[in-house]
């Protein structure tokens, strides 16, 4: 009997044992994400840009609450949050599911949960078709690749992109911050506007006008009989248009159709009108546009 007794505590101290090691390697949490800089991504490694360069970059879009703002590989988030403590509505693209969860607990823990979300998604699949301002920390090759969809957002949407230009399509502005703030790598800034697509013949009541547009810049001439004035000083910002011909400066707003705006001649100036005649291709890697009503 005491044998009995002596090999049911045995067994009962085994259960035990057994129990609190099972209830201990449950209990065990799992190690919390944490994200190494140089870490292999889908397209690119991650480089967290400085907050200094973060800042910047928003400030050249001029990032109101109006906007809404979209990272191209969001990382931690960082650029996403800092757009939605400006009180902008942002969304981060991040094929890194780790990444994206990161991002969703560090903008919980600054309190802008409901203004800055993610997604994990390829961006070369996404649709940001929607935003008013791109940020984005990529390479010059994935840059060109997105030139396209990018020349087809809305004219005037905003582009900043950390160290990596777009090619031939030539920054509006360039800002460094070298050594600037604790900025020592990846400290440059690029800015571009989504010019309008104009490029091709209008009519206008001093005659057909001739735009060809290379991204943000614009030439051509003015044809009214046989006097021709060549075009100069011409340039997109957005949906708006400068350019002088015949020694008169013409600056207007372009719209699918048509081109309104002012005529400034020696100091008098006069409304100015143009109504789209033929094809407008597009500006360089975007998508053919539909024919112009004639």
């Amino acid at each position: 009997m005491h044998a009995l007794n002596h090999s049911i505590r045995l067994v009962s101290g085994s259960c035990v044992s057994l129990a609190l090691a099972v209830s201990c390697a449950v209990a065990q949490p799992a190690p919390a994400f944490e994200p190494k800089v140089g870490q292999s991504g889908k397209d690119v490694v991650w480089v967290p840009t400085n907050q200094r360069l973060v800042d910047r970059m928003l400030d050249m879009a001029k990032v109101t609450a109006a906007d809404y703002v979209i990272d191209l590989g969001s990382g931690d988030g960082r650029t996403v949050i800092t757009a939605a403590k400006r009180g902008a509505t942002a969304h981060g693209i991040e094929y890194n599911p780790n990444m994206v969860e990161l991002s969703k607990k560090n903008a919980e823990k600054e309190g802008v949960a409901a203004k800055a979300t993610f997604e994990k998604a390829d961006i070369f699949e996404s649709d940001f078709s929607r935003a008013t301002v791109i940020t984005m920390f990529l390479l010059p090759s994935l840059n060109v690749k997105l030139r396209p969809k990018l020349l087809d957002m809305k004219p005037g949407t905003r582009v900043v992109s950390n160290s990596f230009d777009m090619g031939d399509w030539r920054a509006d502005e360039t800002v460094s911050l070298n050594g600037n703030g604790g900025c020592t790598s990846h400290c440059t800034a690029y800015f571009w506007i989504v010019p309008a697509k104009v490029q091709g013949k209008w009519k206008t009541p001093e005659g057909e006008l001739t735009l060809e547009q290379t991204y943000q810049d614009v030439k051509g001439t003015l044809k009214n009989g046989n006097v021709i004035a060549p075009i100069t000083d011409g340039k997109l910002t957005g949906d708006q248009i400068a350019f002088t011909a015949g020694g008169t400066r013409y600056t207007g707003t372009v719209t699918d159709k048509a081109i309104t705006g002012k005529a400034n001649t020696g100091g008098k100036e006069t409304e100015w009108t143009a109504t789209a005649m033929a094809l407008r291709p597009s500006v360089p890697g975007a998508a053919q546009p539909e024919s112009a009503p004639k």
